[in-house]
């Protein structure tokens, strides 16, 4: 009886292989070395972003979805004819719809009786949610240790307005974790705390980018004065989706975070690019030219009728800058202009 209960519990490699497919967490492959023929499962299209069987299996369409910075992990096709192949590897797949997954590839050559490759099988497993839970703990050590050590800090705001700060902050100004992401302002010195907080939710409430400056009590006694920066965030069709933001010694230049410049290029409005394009006499067509999107585009972009979140925006602003302009957050909460 009890070898039949343990034998009801479990099932091949295969009729696993099966179950994970179904849930579009895994897939196979397989190269037929002497005759070409290539095989992929429906899963294996799944997990590239494609529709099963739509697209002719290849090994160089799969090596064209990897990564730029990752495709060196796997081999070329000749060294794959040659049965030249690491046995696991794990690698970043652009899907054609832009999204990014993380797949482990695992990889077997087999050889004829006298040692030739004659055909290559693999299988994939999406470890996508791994990876970044592994990548997000190691952001979060060096977020505590940097706010240890240089008081400098990326942090996150929600619709709820709570702040994500990392522990360590608590434990330098010597206040409970929980008031702080709920209360940041707490850490301010009273007699300038209401006026930066006003100002901060001024900005917030009207979904703009906010600057400013404010001295901190830390829990060894020491003052110190501190620049704070919080900037909306919205994803491409223009929905909000709370704030980033980045404090930093205000004698300290301010290291400019992936997130941080995206919002700030998000503020860039209709008068920034006009003037921009005035600083290095551009007309709409070169600024269309440059960016790589429609004369059209431009006109709604300055006529401020595209979303805030279009991409369209972030390539303007991008061919811009490329082109030696610089939009500079002020203390008063404004964007500056100007040319390098």
């Amino acid at each position: 009886m009890f070898h039949s209960a343990l034998s009801a519990l479990t099932f091949s490699s295969g009729e696993f292989l099966t179950i994970t497919e179904r849930r579009g967490l895994s897939g196979a492959w397989s190269w037929v070395l002497a005759g070409g023929e290539q095989i992929w499962s429906p899963g294996f299209f799944r997990l590239l972003g494609l529709v099963p069987n739509a697209t002719k299996a290849s090994y160089d369409l799969l090596l064209s979805l990897v990564h730029p910075e990752d495709r060196h992990r796997l081999p070329a096709p000749g060294e794959v004819r040659q049965g030249h192949i690491p046995h696991e590897t794990i690698v970043r797949v652009i899907r054609p719809n832009g999204t990014v997954r993380v797949l482990s590839l695992v990889m077997e050559a087999r050889f004829s009786a006298e040692g030739r490759p004659i055909a290559v099988n693999g299988t994939a497993l999406d470890v996508t949610d791994r990876e970044q839970l592994s990548r997000m703990r190691e952001v979060e050590r060096r977020r505590g240790a940097l706010y240890l050590t240089e008081h400098i800090v990326a942090f996150s705001v929600g619709l709820d307005l709570r702040h994500e700060f990392p522990f360590e902050m608590a434990q330098v100004h010597g206040l409970p974790y929980e008031e702080i992401c709920l209360d940041p302002y707490a850490m301010i010195v009273p007699e300038e705390r209401a006026a930066f907080q006003d100002a901060a939710l001024t900005q917030i409430e009207r979904r703009l980018f906010f600057q400013g400056t404010a001295h901190e009590r830390l829990a060894n006694g020491e003052l110190w004065h501190f620049k704070i920066i919080t900037v909306p965030v919205l994803d491409p069709d223009g929905v909000y989706l709370g704030r980033c933001g980045l404090k930093c010694p205000a004698r300290s230049p301010i290291p400019i975070s992936s997130a941080l410049s995206k919002g700030l290029d998000q503020a860039v409005t209709g008068h920034h690019l006009r003037a921009a394009r005035a600083l290095l006499d551009w007309s709409m067509m070169d600024l269309a030219q440059a960016s790589g999107v429609s004369h059209s585009t431009v006109r709604r972009l300055e006529e401020d009728r595209e979303h805030r979140g279009s991409r369209s925006r972030l390539q303007a602003v991008e061919a811009l800058r490329r082109a030696g302009i610089r939009f500079i957050p002020m203390d008063d909460g404004t964007l500056a202009v100007g040319k390098s």
